[in-house]
């Protein structure tokens, strides 16, 4: 009965240990050439659904986010052909400096 009671706080001590990490700030570049994602332009990719994603390519991470209106419902706004992305979305890339 005592290994089990001691498995079972060892299984508890390792399930709350993740806990206590500290939050991530996801508006900043965390990476060699940190910088304010809003420093980056966004492009526009449409979903297989026909709805608008935010993208921002830098190069090395990439950042999607949906596009929703002051309600919070999806934009489909039919800028582009389903799984397209288009815009200036790689311009914090230096591949984009040579295309």
């Amino acid at each position: 009965m005592t290994f089990m009671k001691a498995t079972s706080v060892a299984l508890l001590a390792i399930s709350v240990a993740g806990c206590d990490v500290p939050k991530q700030n996801k508006t900043v570049d965390n990476f060699i050439d940190s910088k304010d994602l809003s420093q980056l332009k966004a492009g526009i990719w449409v979903d297989p659904n026909g709805c608008d994603h935010w993208i921002i390519d830098d190069g090395v991470e990439g950042y999607l986010s949906a596009r929703i209106d002051q309600n919070g419902k999806p934009v489909c706004s039919g800028i582009a052909e389903p799984n397209t992305a288009t815009g200036a979305y790689k311009s914090g890339s230096p591949i984009a400096d040579v295309i």
